[in-house]
């Protein structure tokens, strides 16, 4: 499901949900630093897009309750996925 949408306008934005959450970030304040991986050139200037992203306060407020601290955490991958590489 794409919550960036449900939380933030995409047509006042125009703005990938990765930008949208690196965006996020980056709003959060300068101790914070987003480290996005990516193979791709194009994915790297998508990314760097976030920057000149300016949430409201109230789009902030939106992702922080759709996003609590604590929602992912747990496990990256299922226990049977790491056994198959032995860890």
């Amino acid at each position: 499901r794409d919550w960036s949408s449900d939380v933030c306008s995409s047509d006042l934005h125009k703005a990938t949900p990765a930008q949208i959450a690196i965006a996020w970030l980056l709003a959060r304040g300068p101790d914070i630093v987003p480290i996005p991986g990516t193979k791709r050139i194009e994915r790297l200037e998508e990314n760097l897009g976030a920057a000149e992203i300016t949430l409201a306060a109230g789009e902030i407020k939106s992702l922080e309750a759709a996003f609590p601290v604590g929602v992912t955490a747990g496990d990256r991958y299922p226990a049977e996925h790491l056994v198959r590489v032995g860890i």
